[in-house]
């Protein structure tokens, strides 16, 4: 793996908490991200001239704002008061990239007097949301701020509002660094540091990010994400580079750890080296045809290839991964740039195909750099191959001509059809070279011509023939390849 030097770097950031964007000083080291609240930053801290994401404005100034709703999506606020709590209807959340933010002129504790000239300072809670409801596409808020009211909006705390679970567990097998465990409390201020090892750093994954402004880390376990906004594009991709390159730079420390831990289990490592591992993101189908994209951590051994929801600290979770599939029968079918991704130019993505007994199982992955993209597209290759030369020999039973066979298919000797009895005589033998066609039908027959006397044989093999035709394909590119034959 390639040595990758860390990065050190301090700036102030947003971190998205509760709904609401909090002023944070960030510091990043090799391992870690320590974020600390700025005095002030959890109540409408000013950044950049934005109060929360949203424009300054003075207390019991009336103001009118007009906000658009895009196609899809609302308002983009929650509301709480009425006339039934003896309070004015309040704006006491804006959900980051909907209408209300995007407009930069609402922020929390705005009582909202009036919604398209219908006033609702006697309004109920429920008649304000009906009100909202009814606006249409464009709507003009008459809105004045009121401070005193402030203290019902609950003030982010970042030691009881971030979640963050997921660390090594500190064992002998895993000991890490000082800062291997969950995220600390250090000190008098409010600060929060995150462990970066397996973490997952990502662009436009989770939320969407119009303005290109937004950087995602998700926890090794996959359950917490942390939302940072910068103050331009420039910054944003800054930070990015520097985030992604410390975490990879301790993927070398979590692959001996690893390895360290699968081999006092024997079986639990299976005898198998793990390779490579890292996170990347899997294209997911949803209703109605819809996809998205999900965080997924992947791992190459000698032999498998195998998917996790989150990192396997312990030998059990390394043993049950969500799936597994063997590198023989799978392999590369692209590796290149996709569609238009508005934090990322274009999505770098590639996809595999497995021959499996269901048939031929495909995945799509988006990586966030060309760097991750070429060692991905060599890793799966190259395990590919090794894992060809490692097996060297697959058999399966068949059925040909009415008779129960064997089929062997050796990476050096090439095909071998024998009687299924023990010591059963070799029917037909022929090297690679002699093969002149090969088909299946995707149900349980594999069809082979050696272009003999025999003719096309047709073995059934009593389950789908995708497996063998992968495995088949793989013998032929390792030795293609090994041959020189191939760049």
């Amino acid at each position: 793996m390639a040595v990758w030097t860390r990065a050190c770097k301090t700036g102030l950031l947003e971190l998205l908490l509760r709904e609401r964007w909090v002023r944070v000083a960030a510091e990043l080291s090799g391992e870690a991200l320590s974020l600390t609240a700025e005095p002030g930053g959890g109540e409408a801290a000013v950044l950049n001239g934005v109060v929360n994401g949203n424009a300054e404005a003075a207390p019991g100034c009336v103001r009118r704002v007009r906000v658009v709703k895009a196609e899809a999506g609302g308002l983009g606020i929650s509301i709480k008061g009425g006339r039934e709590n003896r309070m004015p209807v309040l704006i006491s959340r804006i959900f980051p990239g909907l209408a209300a933010e995007r407009s930069g002129a609402l922020r929390l504790g705005d009582a909202i007097l009036a919604v398209n000239g219908v006033d609702l300072r006697d309004a109920t809670h429920d008649q304000a949301v009906q009100a909202l409801k009814r606006a249409g596409r464009e709507v003009i808020l008459e809105v004045k701020f009121m401070r005193e009211v402030t203290p019902y909006i609950k003030k982010p705390s970042l030691v009881s509002d971030l979640p963050w679970e997921g660390a090594a567990p500190q064992s002998p097998s895993l000991s890490g660094s000082e800062d291997s465990g969950s995220p600390q409390h250090q000190g008098p201020r409010d600060r929060k540091v995150i462990p970066l090892k397996m973490c997952f750093a990502a662009r436009n994954l989770s939320m969407p990010d119009l303005e290109n402004r937004l950087i995602e880390l998700h926890s090794p376990d996959s359950r917490n994400t942390l939302i940072l906004r910068c103050k331009d594009t420039a910054t944003a991709h800054s930070w990015f580079t520097a985030l992604h390159a410390n975490i990879t730079a301790l993927l070398p420390q979590v692959l001996a750890e690893l390895n360290a831990m699968l081999g006092t289990g024997g079986a639990a490592a299976g005898g198998r080296e793990v390779k490579h591992i890292a996170w990347l993101a899997e294209q997911a189908r949803l209703d109605g045809g819809r996809q998205q994209w999900r965080p997924v951590l992947m791992a190459v051994t000698e032999k498998d290839l195998l998917l996790y929801d989150g990192m396997p600290w312990t030998r059990d979770a390394w043993a049950s991964p969500c799936h597994s599939y063997p590198l023989v029968a799978t392999r590369l079918v692209h590796s290149g740039s996709g569609r238009r991704s508005p934090a990322l130019g274009s999505e770098l993505t590639f996809a595999t195909r497995t021959g499996s007994r269901q048939g031929v199982e495909m995945h799509v992955f988006r990586v966030e750099t060309h760097r991750d993209l070429s060692s991905w597209t060599r890793v799966l290759v190259q395990g590919c191959h090794a894992a060809a030369e490692l097996i060297k020999e697959v058999s399966v039973g068949c059925t040909l001509g009415g008779q129960e066979v064997q089929l062997s298919i050796h990476y050096e000797g090439g095909f071998t059809i024998s009687r299924e009895e023990p010591g059963g005589s070799v029917l037909f033998r022929y090297p690679y070279e002699r093969l002149k066609m090969s088909a299946d039908d995707g149900i349980r027959t594999l069809y082979l011509d050696f272009g003999g006397p025999e003719g096309e044989l047709a073995l059934d093999l009593h389950s789908c023939p995708k497996p063998i035709v992968f495995i088949l394909h793989t013998f032929l590119s390792a030795k293609v390849t090994r041959m020189g034959l191939l760049a």
